[in-house]
């Protein structure tokens, strides 16, 4: 089967041939037809998260499918041959840079009906991603304000339109060419990051979403109404992801370390500061499909590439300049 791999860290992804998926009896073989590009494909490939992601290279990449169920495990109930599905599998299942993947009964859903399925592949890892930052973790409720850093991104595109539909206001980052674009989103406020400083623009808000990181970030705590919340999707990892990833000790500690600083100053202003590393689920993937067929949330693909182009379009990633998600496709 042919799939795009790393061998080394840090290396370009090179085609290779490589066996075929093992399908569990609670798996589905779903045939790839569109795989969304993710910053995450990038970070895995230049060795940033291996620290707690360990794989055994070499190792098929890509987080996001699109496809035609084509089996299906013994146990499996919910699926059958011909449904058109999606999914973000999870971490320890990545590998849909590749024909085929064997994908979790409980990380699929089907696809939304009004999607195609390159837009239907642009969806799982960003709108999952949005669902659980805006509804899991920050609650947002009707008349709160919402901050959403980068939002002309593949985050932010799916963000400013759940926060709409949940009743913020929200405000959003980006540059001066895709002020109009994300104004048509939903965005109220838009502040052009290269000529303007949002912390000098905007004060209390309820919820901020970051994706940059670093001095951004600590801008972001002081924009917050107290008992504000900021959650990070770029890190620093805090002590609570550290539990739920079951790290030893000795990375416990060091996810602590890393992220003291920006705790400390959280505590200081009153606020909170959280980290995000989206997890798969195939119920959420459900309400997503049922928000994107009734019109609330529409995806945005601002590139295709063709799946020969796999190792090119990833090196691209650290690019930018794509207005919501870049997405492989195969015939």
């Amino acid at each position: 089967m042919r799939a795009f791999v790393i061998n080394k860290y840090k290396e370009p992804l090179q085609e290779a041939d490589v066996p075929e998926p093992v399908v569990g009896e609670h798996d589905v073989l779903v045939q790839v037809q569109a795989a969304g590009l993710n910053v995450v494909d990038e970070k895995i490939r230049s060795g940033a998260f291996k620290s707690f992601l360990r794989y055994e290279l070499p190792q098929v990449m890509g987080s996001d499918v699109a496809g035609t169920v084509i089996r299906v495990g013994a146990q499996v109930r919910g699926f059958a041959l011909g449904d058109q599905v999606y999914a973000q599998p999870r971490t320890d299942r990545i590998g849909t840079f590749a024909e085929r993947i064997a994908v979790p009964e409980a990380d699929l859903a089907l696809k939304p009906a009004t999607a195609t399925l390159e837009e239907a592949g642009s969806l799982p890892l960003v709108a999952l991603t949005a669902w659980q930052a805006l509804v899991e973790r920050g609650n947002v409720q009707p008349g709160q304000r919402v901050l959403i850093h980068g939002g002309s991104g593949g985050v932010g595109t799916v963000a400013i339109q759940l926060a709409k539909h949940l009743g913020a206001t929200v405000a959003t980052t980006v540059s001066a060419g895709n002020v109009d674009f994300v104004r048509e989103l939903g965005a109220d406020s838009v502040v052009d990051y290269r000529n303007q400083d949002f912390e000098q623009l905007l004060d209390g808000y309820d919820l901020v979403l970051d994706s940059v990181g670093g001095e951004n970030l600590e801008k972001s705590l002081r924009v917050l109404r107290p008992g504000g919340k900021a959650i990070s999707i770029v890190g620093p990892p805090d002590p609570a992801f550290a539990r739920e990833a079951g790290l030893n000790p000795v990375l416990r500690l060091a996810m602590a370390a890393l992220s003291s600083k920006i705790r400390r100053q959280a505590k200081k202003l009153g606020v909170t500061y959280e980290f995000l590393f989206m997890r798969a689920s195939g119920d959420q993937l459900r309400k997503i499909s049922a928000l994107v067929d009734s019109g609330v949330l529409r995806p945005v693909v601002g590139r295709v590439f063709d799946f020969d182009q796999t190792a090119e379009a990833v090196q691209s990633q650290g690019k930018g300049g794509v207005r919501g998600k870049a997405v492989i496709t195969r015939a």
